[in-house]
């Protein structure tokens, strides 16, 4: 019991060196952001209904160019702070306060949560160009959560373990934000994005390596709180099981349902050639009997 106790008050305990930062002092700037972000869309894509979608090409290759370089700069100094560090452990990591390391750390985890924020505007490109079926549940859990969940890394435990997910979601934000930039471009850039269904693969790939590495970091009990590791493992089952719903149903089942369609294409080709040819063998039979006669 009293090493439980030990462990909450670990994970209850805000950090110093982030306290006065921005959106940090209190929970409830981030509480209002998600709130008003979720009121903005539902409001919104009612207000849309019966207009026509806006074009924003040009708003949005700036946006996506933004984030391109905004998630380059935070893989970067995940980079530096943690895998090219020799300092610091691959395998679990506590929190460390007090060396230039650490502090640098610290400062690149605020970076990646406050640019959960930025990210709410992917939602609101959707809505005003009326792309309600990008705007799906899963669209939704994903954005709005996630500002909640970094704001409580960054304010009690930024840095040790938290250093996994948030560098390989950057890593494969680069590759989100170039694919939107491409596609923002026009149709001339539309051979150049093949690669759309890969990117749900590797968000696959992220979510069971942040669910093996955590449930490891569990293990050997390096010091970070596994209060926020137990937390992050349930986070990131919720996000296997839909992201996976999401690539069975846009992938898998359409490609079934476009196979089953052709071989319906082809049966009815295939009937439509034997009853022609049967006609033909026909006439061909009356001609024949006809000359002889």
């Amino acid at each position: 019991m009293e090493y439980i106790n030990d462990l909450y008050e670990k994970a209850t305990i805000p950090d110093p060196r982030t306290q006065e930062w921005l959106l940090m002092p209190s929970i409830w700037p981030t509480v209002i952001i998600v709130s008003m972000y979720l009121i903005v869309i539902i409001g919104g894509q009612r207000v849309m209904r019966n207009r026509e979608p806006f074009q924003l090409n040009n708003a949005m290759m700036i946006y996506n160019f933004c984030l391109v370089v905004l998630n380059a700069y935070i893989f970067y100094e995940f980079l530096m702070t943690t895998w090219l560090s020799w300092e610091f452990s691959k395998v679990c990591n506590p929190v460390d306060q007090g060396s230039e390391l650490a502090d640098r750390l610290a400062r690149n985890c605020w970076f990646f949560f406050f640019s959960k924020s930025i990210e709410l505007m992917d939602t609101v490109f959707f809505m005003l160009r009326k792309k309600n079926t990008q705007i799906t549940f899963l669209h939704l859990y994903h954005h709005s959560t996630m500002p909640l969940i970094w704001y409580i890394g960054v304010k009690y435990a930024p840095g040790g373990e938290s250093y996994f997910s948030a560098s390989i979601n950057s890593g494969i934000h680069v590759l989100m934000y170039t694919y939107y930039l491409l596609a923002a471009m026009g149709p001339s850039m539309q051979k150049f994005l093949w690669w759309k269904r890969y990117m749900t693969v590797m968000q696959l790939m992220q979510f069971w390596g942040i669910l093996f590495h955590t449930s490891y970091a569990i293990y050997t009990d390096c010091g970070y709180p596994n209060m926020y590791n137990w937390a992050l493992i349930f986070y990131d089952f919720s996000h296997i099981a839909l992201f996976s719903n999401f690539y069975y149903q846009t992938y898998t089942k359409k490609a079934r349902a476009a196979r089953a369609k052709r071989e319906e294409s082809n049966g009815r080709h295939d009937k439509q050639e034997e009853v022609s040819n049967g006609v033909h063998a026909k006439n061909g039979n009356t001609r024949l009997r006809s000359r002889r006669d």
